[in-house]
């Protein structure tokens, strides 16, 4: 992970491989001209005031993600300049939105892999500013390689794919609490939510069902968090049909992970379930071709639960958390569940299995009436669980759907303040009739037209009677198949895991319900 460091030192005194600043298009000017951003005073001035120029003769437009690379002036101590755009000049006396520093820091800190060190010379107001350009350092510099082969007598190659190994600061008081305290809090973030890119980008073949548990296990004991696993045996005995169900066509075996964080100041307690299916065929309703590629994404719910419970634990949060993982491979085979199967699920309640691709849903289930069993204040789950919000709200943006409307505007606007990206969703009752079934209490496929809102009804039918809850439905943002962007890299993206820990600290403030 990139080391973060605060300091008050100028620019051109600095030893680093690079200086990042910042370059805006200018909102005053009527031809919006570029315009080099706060905190690049010192590295301006030693061009004579002519930065913003000399860029603007190079290409810079000062758009939002922009790179330009620029030798340093004479006397500074790094050779490189390097120059991100943020956009549009805020207004007057306005500072720049947290979301666009953390964009910009992370724009350059995947441009500046390799590098030993670097100095972020970016807009400082207030700490919150430094968390997030030190979480968008963090989260930009991610790189996943643990299954890329480098040969050992080529060292220079190794080290020039290797992430940016230190981030300086500048406008960071080390000796002020609050800043360091921002610090803090997006390094325990960042690394959690890399922790759930790692998982997401494994291949199926090393993570299944009970290698997730395990490395659950491990990270649980450092973190002092309480867990239990209940295996295939503990599942039958419980009455977990649903997780049983879509974990039957599999040489993996499912499991119920349950994960408590505990705090002796706690006055809430938040559940969060994770869907956490380790590869999705489709099971015996097989995917079509061209369908199954990235379907080892498909435990990014769970993936982001975990992170979210370990990060709420190094943050220390005065709230108590469960994080639910509900973990199966879903495969075709001669003991896979059958379209026209009726499975019992923890509840009690029946389904009728009409599409084994379906199979979210049924695994969500059984670990939302487990955790609905605990009373606690809040149930989230968060799950990759229909592409029908992938084709209402595209590939960024995730759907959050709940059986109360002040909670669901609540878990909009923290996504929205953790820069990510989501909308709300109706739980239209119209809906609903069309999974009645003639043979079970429900069925798991309902109209095929707001398909995703018709997988939110089902859900609701599981949440225990009085629970506040919401869904977040990710299926869009938890996996980016096309180039990075900003802090977002391709392939696993662990989206929701900011969600999930801003709710948490809400809750912990009393400023959530």
């Amino acid at each position: 992970m990139t080391a973060l460091t605060l300091s008050t030192a100028a620019a051109p005194g600095l030893r680093a491989d690079a200086i990042v600043i910042g370059v805006a298009k200018g909102a005053a000017s009527p031809s919006g001209n570029l315009t080099v951003a706060p905190g690049a005073e010192a590295v301006d001035k030693a061009f004579d005031g002519r930065l913003a120029g000399v860029l603007e003769t190079l290409g810079a437009s000062g758009s939002e993600g922009e790179v330009t690379k620029l030798p340093a002036p004479a006397g500074f101590k790094a050779p490189l300049v390097l120059a991100v755009g943020l956009g549009s000049e805020p207004e007057k006396d306005a500072a720049f939105d947290a979301e666009v520093l953390r964009r910009a820091a992370g724009a350059a800190a995947r441009t500046l892999t390799g590098a030993k060190k670097a100095a972020f010379a970016l807009p400082v107001t207030d700490a919150a500013d430094l968390g997030a350009i030190g979480e968008g350092v963090v989260l930009g510099a991610y790189s996943f390689d643990a299954y890329k082969q480098t040969a050992a007598a080529d060292a220079k190659a190794k080290n020039d794919k290797a992430p940016l190994a230190e981030a300086v600061l500048l406008g960071g008081k080390p000796r002020d609490a609050a800043h360091k305290a921002a610090l803090a809090r997006a390094v325990a973030v960042g690394e959690e939510l890399n922790r759930a890119r790692d998982l997401i980008n494994m291949p199926p073949n090393d993570l299944d069902p009970q290698a997730f548990a395990a490395l659950a296990q491990t990270a649980a004991k450092e973190h002092g968090i309480k867990i239990q696993v209940l295996d295939e045996k503990a599942l039958v005995k419980g009455g977990y049909g649903g997780i049983l169900g879509v974990g039957a066509g599999s040489a993996s075996a499912p499991r119920l992970v349950k994960l408590s964080y505990t705090s002796s100041k706690a006055k809430k307690h938040l559940a969060f379930v994770g869907k956490g299916i380790t590869y999705d065929s489709g099971g015996i309703s097989l995917k079509p071709a061209g369908h199954n590629e990235t379907m080892k994404c498909d435990m990014s719910g769970a993936a982001a639960v975990f992170a979210a419970v370990v990060a709420a634990a190094r943050l220390g949060l005065e709230v108590n958390v469960t994080g639910w993982l509900a973990l199966a491979e879903n495969m075709p085979s001669g003991s896979a569940t059958r379209p026209g199967d009726v499975l019992r699920m923890y509840s009690g309640k029946t389904v009728e299995v009409l599409n084994t691709d379906a199979e979210g849903r049924l695994v969500l289930a059984d670990a939302l009436w487990a955790a609905s069993a605990e009373k606690p204040d809040a149930i989230v789950d968060v799950a990759t669980l229909t592409g029908a919000m992938m084709l209402a709200l595209g590939s960024r943006t995730f759907g959050i759907m709940a059986n109360d409307d002040a909670f669901r505007t609540a878990v909009h606007e923290a996504a929205e303040e953790v820069g990510e990206p989501a909308w709300p969703m109706p739980l239209p009752e119209h809906l609903r009739k069309g999974m009645d079934s003639t043979v079970a209490d429900i069925a798991n496929m309902g109209e095929r037209m707001g398909g995703g809102l018709v997988a939110g009804l089902f859900l609701r039918e599981f949440v225990g009677e009085g629970i506040t809850w919401a869904h977040l439905d990710i299926a869009g943002p938890a996996f980016n198949e096309g180039a990075p962007f900003g802090y977002t890299p391709k392939g696993g993206t662990g989206t929701a895991v900011r969600t999930l820990v801003r709710l948490a600290e809400l809750t912990a403030a009393g400023d959530l319900g």
